[in-house]
Parts: structure tokens; C-alpha cells; sequence
């Protein structure tokens, strides 16, 4: 099973950035940031097997962070270090693209639209889900997934603009649900995560 995450941003913005002052001058990169941990670590000390999470930033670019490309030995483990990691990792992005120079990445930056990537998994017959509150409840889902399926989670913004677009919902794809407690998107990570890693 290939478990892949989606989260698009809209906000992000490191023009000011601070290190000591990450919520208040990135947008709030430090979220992205626990929900890229939540989806990649283990309780093992490791990676977690064939699992990749994309980031949809709008100003800077789709950064895809998957762990059979990243070594676990050298990756920042926690939210201060790894926000730092993808500052740095966007601005050479942004130098790259402006003057066309190539720097060497683990992390894989796509030109994919946020559209555009979910229908090409689509094409490839994942089982691709959207969260949200009024979706189908996930718990009845999970016991009918096949541990050989390859499965694609759309985490919603803030705002939820996203998720109720015109172009995501001509994909007419299946919505669901973990109940009616809200969650941070990080804990919605970890408790799909926690249910579909022991159908393995």
C-alpha cells in the first residue's frame, strides 16, 4: 500500500521570516510542518513505509516529501528544525527558478497543479478521499480497504476553499469523515495513519 497525503496552502509566506517567530512570520509553515512529521515518522525510530506527502504552496511551488527518497539519518525530526529546512528549501527554489541554476534536493519539487496531481492519481486508480465534516465515516470505510490499495487524502485548508471548488468536485470523488470532533490536521494524519498501517 502506497498512502499519499495532500495539503494545499494559500498562506504561506516567508518574505519576513523569524525563526523565533515561525507562526507569526510564515504563515503558518510551522502546521505544514507537523503535519509533513505526522505523515513521515514512525514510532520506530524510522520512516514510515511507501508514504508520501505533497505541499501545495501557492506562492512558492508543490514540494513532495516521500520516504523512500529521504534518508531518516540526515532529516530534521522536529518542528523548529524542519520549518527551518523548508524555508531554506523554498528560497533555493525560488532562486532556481529565477535564474535557472540547479541545487541537489531529496525532497522531489513538482510543477504539478494541485488539480492536475489529483487527477493523475486518479488516472492511476488510487482511491482518493476528501475530508471532510460531512463525508462518509471513515471507520466503516477503513474495514472494506484492501491492504494492496493504493490510497490518496486530501486534507483540507483552513478555510476550506479548496475542498469546495468547482474543479475538485467534477472529480466526484468520495468524501469521508472522522466524526464530528475536530481535529488538527497533524492528529487526522496520525489516526488514518494508526488505521490503515495495520492492514499492512
Amino acid at each position: 500500500m502506497t498512502l499519499i497525503f495532500f495539503i494545499k496552502s494559500e498562506t504561506v509566506d516567508i518574505t519576513n521570516y523569524i525563526i523565533k517567530d515561525i507562526p507569526g512570520t510564515t504563515g503558518r509553515l510551522d502546521v505544514i510542518s507537523r503535519c509533513i512529521l505526522a505523515a513521515l515518522m514512525s514510532d520506530k525510530e524510522s520512516f514510515e513505509k511507501d508514504v508520501q506527502i505533497w505541499i501545495f504552496l501557492e506562492n512558492y511551488g508543490t514540494f513532495i516529501f516521500n520516504t523512500e527518497q529521504l534518508e531518516y539519518g540526515t532529516f530534521p525530526k522536529n518542528e523548529l528544525l524542519l520549518t527551518d529546512y523548508f524555508v531554506d528549501l523554498i528560497t533555493k527554489n525560488v532562486v532556481k527558478v529565477n535564474d535557472e541554476n540547479h541545487f541537489s534536493s531529496p525532497v522531489e519539487i513538482s510543477k504539478l497543479t494541485y488539480i492536475k496531481a489529483i487527477e493523475q492519481y486518479n488516472d492511476l486508480n488510487y482511491r482518493i478521499f476528501i475530508l471532510e465534516e460531512n463525508g462518509e465515516d471513515f471507520f466503516k470505510i477503513v474495514k472494506k480497504i484492501d491492504s494492496q490499495q493504493n490510497l490518496l487524502f486530501i486534507v483540507g485548508n483552513q478555510s476550506g476553499v479548496e475542498i469546495n471548488s468547482m474543479e475538485l468536485k467534477a472529480l466526484n470523488l468520495a468524501s469521508v469523515s472522522l466524526g464530528t470532533q475536530s481535529y488538527l490536521a497533524s492528529s487526522v494524519i496520525r489516526l488514518i495513519k494508526l488505521h490503515l498501517i495495520t492492514l499492512e
